[in-house]
């Protein structure tokens, strides 16, 4: 069984049944408590990670990142609850998804993420409200630290894999390895974004201690009037 929400969309029924459980209803939008958080089902809040074709090498060094190109998308959508894999050849369908988003979601999403999917949109993906975590973290602690020491810190656990990985599975045709890896990086992705938004704060791990890093992360507000247009392939 699903419900029809504010905005359209069939939310399935499991998250339907914490819905009438554990919410109130606020003029029209739905909030629902997981693991302690409460979210607003009716914000389009969209977790992406994307993986390439190409290396740094293979493109002439670091700030080409337009030269890199999509081998996929991976995006979690908290309006469905879903995790959705996009290969290049279905950017079509994901440039609406992001352009309607109310925020958002990544781990150095601003100078990566959004540098290799430009070329493929008709609009600029850095006016769509973002949290970049890997910027917030870097406002605290005056330097950048991976998306892995976060994870063992903050969740107990790392990443599947590397980036590097990730292109020798596109150029040996792996897609199924390919879209997994990218998908547990999304996965990591909301889970320190949960866990920051809950506690207001990170754990990382430098060496063999484990630090905190104090984090105050807004809720996104909803966009009024949001229009989409077709992405350019």
């Amino acid at each position: 069984m699903c419900v029809r929400t504010n905005r359209g969309a069939f939310a399935p029924a499991i998250i339907i049944k914490q819905c009438r459980s554990n919410s109130t209803q606020r003029s029209g939008f739905y909030f629902a408590k997981f693991f302690g958080i409460l979210f607003d089902m009716s914000l389009k809040k969209i977790v992406i990670d994307l993986e390439t074709q190409k290396s740094f090498q293979e493109v002439g060094g670091r700030g080409k990142n337009h030269l890199l190109k999509v081998s996929v998308a991976v995006i979690f959508d908290y309006t469905t609850g879903k995790y959705t894999a996009f290969e290049e050849h279905e950017m079509p369908k994901l440039a609406p998804i992001l352009q309607s988003a109310d925020q958002i979601i990544g781990y150095n999403i601003k100078d990566f993420d959004f540098e290799v999917i430009q070329p493929y949109l008709n609009f600029n993906i850095r006016e769509i409200p973002y949290l970049d975590l890997l910027e917030e973290i870097e406002k605290v602690l005056q330097h950048r630290i991976k998306l892995e020491v976060v994870a063992q810190g903050t969740l107990g656990s790392g990443k599947s894999g590397s980036g590097l990985e990730a292109i020798l599975y596109y150029q040996n045709g792996r897609m199924d390895l390919l879209k997994k890896y990218c998908t547990d990086d999304v996965k990591i992705t909301k889970q320190i974004y949960d866990y920051a938004l809950k506690n207001g704060k990170l754990l990382y791990k430098d060496f063999f201690k484990t630090k905190e890093i104090p984090l105050k992360l807004a809720e996104a507000r909803p966009r009024v009037g949001v229009k989409t247009q077709a992405a350019l392939f």
